[in-house]
């Protein structure tokens, strides 16, 4: 234990301890190759992506610390923001709508970015609000919580509007706006995105401690600052769930049902995502490539092996036929070589 860190911080960590912790990781992948769940693989891919990213992030936000720049960290809460709407479209999205990168990232910024800035510099009473140490790690949980929601939101629209459009044409039949029409997908579409949260607060401090109180403990605070301050993070969640949800959603049902409020299902696409059909277009080039390679290198090594393999069948039969021969040769000059022998 480091005992001048205040608090009584822990010891320092080695690839040994994140090695060993990765046992976890592999008793659920061996879990999962036991009763055929189908999700080992997965569940090692995102282990492996969570060491990658994390030792990258490592690097990059201790010289972010270092330089202590209002510039670089802009920076990175925008590229916090890139990355998450990524993740969000190619990653989690099972079906996405026209320019659903740009909404997106609209959504994300317009609530990551104003609800930081608010929550840090008044409700944390951090001045200046982008230090480094404060707002980067506040956004990347925002930018977390937020990727929820609008998977959640958004997918709830879009299901609906692309399995059960025929509710809301028949809205549209009737004489109702699109707004009108769309009123019933958008409710329900943030009462699932909120849903989580409002669950993760109801039971926060008495089932679980969470992740924010449980760092700032283990960095030296004391319990009651760390209580109230993943209050203030918690409520700060809420926010940015809440308003990231109601854009996305009102962006996604304005983009599907147009200005002629007409259900556009064509602008609903349900293949994988362009990134996925490239990566397996790839693999399958290569795939194709290999077979070929070795069906021609099979085509003329075939002739030497057939030669190799007739000869070594002829070599093989003349000595099988020779052989009654040479056994009798041998037994005739053991006969003349033993006693009494002619």
């Amino acid at each position: 234990m480091d005992s001048d860190a205040p608090g009584g911080a822990t010891s320092p960590l080695s690839w040994a301890n994140v090695g060993l912790a990765f046992s976890f990781i592999v008793f659920n992948a061996i879990v999962s190759l036991t009763f055929g769940l189908g999700i080992g693989s997965g569940l090692v891919t995102a282990a492996l992506r969570c060491i990658a990213q994390l030792s990258v992030v490592a690097l990059l936000l201790q010289q972010v610390f270092e330089m202590n720049n209002p510039w670089a960290v802009a920076a990175i809460a925008f590229l916090l923001n890139i990355m998450g709407t990524l993740e969000t479209v190619v990653n989690k999205s099972k079906k996405r709508y026209a320019f659903m990168i740009p909404s997106v990232l609209v959504g994300m910024l317009g609530s990551t970015v104003p609800v930081s800035i608010i929550g840090i510099r008044f409700a944390m009473a951090v001045d200046p609000f982008w230090k480094p140490e404060q707002y980067i790690p506040i956004v990347g949980m925002l930018c977390g919580s937020t990727i929820s929601a609008i998977v959640v939101s958004v997918s709830y629209v879009l299901k609906e509007l692309y399995d059960n459009g025929d509710k809301v044409q028949m809205y549209l039949a009737f004489g109702a706006s699109r707004f009108e029409a769309c009123k019933p997908i958008a409710k329900e579409a943030l009462r699932l995105a909120l849903t989580p949260n409002i669950n993760q607060m109801s039971v926060i401090g008495i089932i679980a401690i969470p992740g924010m109180m449980t760092g700032a403990i283990l960095g030296g605070s004391s319990v009651q600052q760390a209580a109230r301050l993943q209050m203030v993070i918690m409520f700060m969640i809420s926010s940015c769930t809440a308003l990231s949800s109601m854009v996305i959603t009102i962006l996604a049902l304005g983009v599907i049902v147009d200005n002629e409020h007409r259900v556009r299902t064509d602008r609903i696409d349900v293949r994988p995502h362009a990134v996925w059909r490239a990566r397996n277009a790839v693999v399958s080039k290569v795939v194709e490539g290999a077979k070929a390679l070795g069906s021609r290198l099979w085509r003329k090594a075939r002739p030497a092996l057939t030669r190799a393999e007739s000869s070594y069948r002829s070599g093989r039969s003349y000595q099988e036929s020779d052989s009654p021969l040479m056994e009798r040769g041998e037994r005739a000059d053991r006969q003349r070589l033993l006693p009494g022998g002619s």
